[in-house]
């Protein structure tokens, strides 16, 4: 017989989520996310100067405020034809690069390993045992034995007073958690050692965007930051070396620790590999532009669908037609007046408050499509898109990761293992690496480009009274992000986000296709429904990030509700 299990709300996430499967046998049978929150930023945006958008749209998430930031001005920028200095360019590009690496850390140690990890057995570890197992696989310095005893007797105390803190609500336990205690307690030393890198990730993003979250230097047509090599005041040498270190430091941590901790726990879960894939369409866009038009990138971007690498087909530019004519979202099963499905530019945002009807509207998120189909956004989008393209940092890593987690897990593994919950997570980590290199690849850029004497860091913008519209695209942490803007007398007519959480958590659409979350929740396993662990390993693979304003819904019926769930 089927059950319903709710989650609601799904934690360790920003935003809103609940997650509805249909259980039977042991197996998902049927699944449907919704977005509990609507906050009508793109409301409150309407008859605002199109300069002040960016500071707005931070405010759509708690957590990837920056990339808001960055998808606006360049929508405002696409729509006004305005070239951006190399110098403001490589800024964003470090703010971005910067924002990302602590972005991915955080995903992975503080919001998904507490799906893998079993705090309470790493008390049964033996610290020596694990230190010699960490040292075995990286150079590490937090790997020692005194680092594993210091985290043992922490938690052993927190045990002993009955306070677990942050821990209190895992699933502890649970039959699907099978690390051993030695892999148990190196993973949660490292989620410790996690909350300071990402720190001193931020750090860097406070320094170039004068705080963080909600960074403060952007502005339509570049950024704000002075450049001034004797001013102590302004963007200087002393500066941005500080910003050099501190990349020195969190790409060590990724390259020594997050890539290897992927690859060795995705190991002892093998078996995730043919869990998850769920939409095989995929969408990046290119990023990290090298010339002030947008028309190089670091980064590549592009479509590829039903999995096969050979449908590559790319974007090529801040202006390419081939997204620009393509992007549309549905509203058939999301709470919004009508049933239509519309390019962004021609939509409008009438909020429509209901009841959860799995049938009909059951969602504040959208639905996005590309030619009418759902396609799956984030990271293992993009680096499918390196493999695709000949990318050679992406390659590089991806085959490097690859190697690892094929030696850890006894088997040969290739690109096509990555359509799956634990290929988001290898995916994640690769990206992050290569974050990490081109992160240092442009602050380089940056300092020769102001040794040649260049300090430009902004064209202003000229308002013409006709219509204009522009589209503004990022890759964000979580994918594929993109920002639509209609102006006439200087002023904003329409404006609509596209976030990488409405691709991937997005309702089913008119036609009934199931977006990336759903799809990929039907055929995993769930041993226990009454502690669904295995349903939040393929959501939290995504990251998700749901930001919508309030209609909280109550389960009723059958269902069994699981609040607060680490």
């Amino acid at each position: 017989m089927s059950q319903r299990i709710t989650i609601d709300p799904i934690t360790r996430i920003e935003g809103h989520l609940r997650i509805d499967v249909e259980v039977d046998g042991g197996v998902v049978k049927d699944a449907w996310s919704s977005g509990t929150m609507w906050r009508g930023i793109e409301v409150i945006l309407k008859g605002r100067d199109p300069r002040e958008a960016w500071i707005f749209t931070q405010r759509i998430c708690g957590v990837c405020t920056t990339v808001h930031a960055i998808a606006s001005v360049r929508a405002v920028e696409n729509a006004l034809g305005l070239e951006i200095p190399l110098n403001a360019q490589y800024i964003r590009n470090l703010l971005i690069t910067t924002h990302a690496l602590g972005d991915h850390i955080v995903h992975f140690y503080q919001l998904s390993a507490l799906d893998w990890v079993d705090v309470t057995s790493a008390l049964k570890a033996d610290p020596a045992k694990a230190a010699s197992i960490a040292e075995s696989i990286s150079p590490w310095p937090g790997n020692s034995r005194k680092q594993m005893e210091a985290v043992k007797t922490r938690v052993s105390e927190f045990v002993k007073g009955g306070q677990l803190g942050i821990f209190a609500n895992g699933y502890w336990g649970h039959p699907a958690m099978k690390l051993p205690p030695e892999i148990n307690l190196v993973a949660l030393s490292h989620y410790l050692q996690a909350l300071e890198i990402q720190r001193k990730a931020n750090q860097a993003v406070a320094i170039l965007g004068g705080k963080t979250p909600h960074i403060q230097n952007l502005a339509v047509g570049g950024v704000a930051n002075a450049i001034n090599l004797d001013d102590p005041a302004t963007l200087n040498m002393e500066k941005l070396y500080m910003v050099k270190d501190l990349l020195a430091e969190v790409t060590a941590f990724v390259q020594q620790v997050y890539l290897p901790d992927v690859c060795v726990i995705g190991a002892k879960y093998a078996e995730w590999l043919k869990y998850g894939a769920g939409v095989t369409n995929y969408l990046s866009v290119p990023d990290l532009p090298l010339d002030t038009k947008g028309t190089r990138f670091d980064f590549p971007g592009g479509t590829i669908f039903d999995g096969k690498l050979e449908t590559y087909k790319p974007i090529s530019s801040f202006q390419d037609p081939y997204f620009k004519e393509n992007v549309s979202e549905s509203i058939a099963r999301s709470y919004y007046d009508g049933e239509w499905q519309k390019h962004p530019w021609e939509e409008d945002t009438v909020p429509k408050a209901g009841a959860f009807i799995t049938t009909g509207k059951y969602s504040w998120s959208k639905s996005p499509r590309f030619e009418g189909r759902p396609m799956q956004v984030g990271p293992l989008a993009q680096v499918l898109m390196g493999y695709a393209a000949g990318h050679e940092p992406t390659m590089r890593w991806g085959n490097r990761a690859l190697e690892m987690a094929s030696k850890a897990a006894g088997a040969k593994l290739g690109p096509s293992d990555l359509h799956s919950t634990l290929g988001r997570h290898l995916a994640r980590a690769v990206r992050c690496a290569v974050l990490g290199e081109l992160a240092m690849k442009n602050w380089q850029l940056l300092a020769t480009n102001i040794g040649k004497g260049d300090v430009t860091v902004f064209n202003p913008p000229v308002f013409p009274r006709s219509e204009q519209r522009g589209f503004g695209f990022h890759e964000a942490p979580r994918g594929t992000l993109s920002h639509w803007i209609v102006m006439k007398d200087g002023k904003i007519q329409n404006y609509q986000a596209v976030v990488p959480s409405t691709w991937n958590a997005g309702p089913r659409d008119g036609k009934g296709q199931k977006g990336p979350y759903e799809a990929s929740l039907v055929g995993n396993p769930v041993s226990d429904p009454g502690r669904p662990l295995e349903v939040l390993r393929t959501v939290h693979s995504f990251d998700p990030c749901l930001a919508c304003a309030i209609h909280m819904l109550k389960a009723n019926g059958e269902e069994i509700t699981r609040k607060n769930v680490i």
